[in-house]
């Protein structure tokens, strides 16, 4: 807490504005953004190992805060005050942190990925400017960050070796995928059917259900989508830099309306465990099985005429 302490020594509004805008780089609409980036127009192959990565690594950061239930640095200590504006996005318990963990298996993936020096030296930039903006803005502490800092950092090199191996056998990917669904579907048992204390934070309890739901509907979504594609799709991310701007823009419009417009009478339908499962794994396959069928319309744009 002293380190905290002293980083709220130091806070003024310009750089509480700028942790506070760094920050989202490790929230969910960052990710997904990005996820998209790399799976509609970089590379299929590259979007899973992102993909992995970060579901993976979310699976355990959720066991993990679960697990050993730190509450947030403002509880343990009653006279720190974290920024006010990043409390609303500081669900669940404290250790270990979400955003770090996601933001740095993330560019640490795309370490692997990108090859001109400039993107991988912001990459190595990002990688400590959101972990520290976690605590700098007070919602978690060194301990928080540097557990997720590791674990997001071997998962990202495990993915790659594993990836590479299982990369173009349907028996290996399959192996994979049922892996991962099977970590997430013991995540949502452990959820569900362990005897939490009673005294325990309801609302810290409610954010780990509503992950493990969340979690197991988009990877069910993904293999779906892995599978639908080789068997069906083949399809092709490659398009004039005008066609990839508008299948992103567009695209990333349309899943984040889905987002919001199902949610409502999904839940009315199925209840809310149940409709973050359906909701994403909805997502998930518009994502990688519907919207792709438009990438041809989008390999057009721009292109030179012969």
């Amino acid at each position: 807490m002293d380190f905290l302490h002293w980083l709220a020594g130091i806070r003024n509004p310009v750089l509480d504005a700028f942790f506070g805008a760094i920050t989202y780089l490790g929230s969910e609409m960052g990710l997904i953004a990005i996820g998209l980036l790399f799976f509609w127009c970089i590379g299929k192959k590259q979007g899973y190992y992102v993909l992995f990565v970060g579901f993976t690594g979310t699976i355990f950061n959720q066991f993990f805060k679960l697990l050993f239930r730190v509450e947030r640095p403002w509880v343990l200590d009653p006279s720190f005050k974290p920024v006010e504006s990043a409390i609303g996005d500081a669900g669940g318990f404290s250790f270990p942190s979400g955003h770090t963990q996601a933001s740095v298996g993330l560019f640490g993936s795309m370490l692997f990925i990108l090859r001109r020096r400039w993107l991988r030296i912001l990459c190595v930039v990002m990688m400590v400017l959101v972990p520290f903006s976690r605590m700098y803005l007070g919602v978690h502490t060194p301990a928080d960050v540097c557990f997720s800092f590791g674990l997001a950092i071997l998962l990202v090199f495990v993915f790659y070796y594993v990836l590479e191996k299982a990369w173009g056998s349907h028996k290996r990917m399959a192996v994979l995928f049922g892996t991962v669904i099977a970590l997430s579907v013991a995540y949502l048992l452990y959820v569900l059917l362990f005897p939490f204390p009673a005294d325990m934070n309801a609302a810290n309890l409610d954010s780990g259900r509503k992950n493990a739901f969340t979690l197991l509907g988009s990877l069910l979504g993904i293999a779906l989508v892995y599978f639908l594609d080789e068997k069906y799709l083949h399809f092709d991310v490659r398009a004039p830099l005008p066609g990839q701007i508008l299948k992103l823009v567009l695209g990333a419009a349309i899943v984040l309306g889905i987002k919001s417009l199902l949610k409502a009478p999904l839940t009315a339908l199925v209840g809310n465990d149940l409709q973050n499962t359906l909701r994403y794994f909805i997502l998930v396959v518009f994502a990688g099985a519907v919207w792709p069928l438009t990438f041809r319309f989008f390999a057009k744009i721009g292109a030179k005429k012969e």
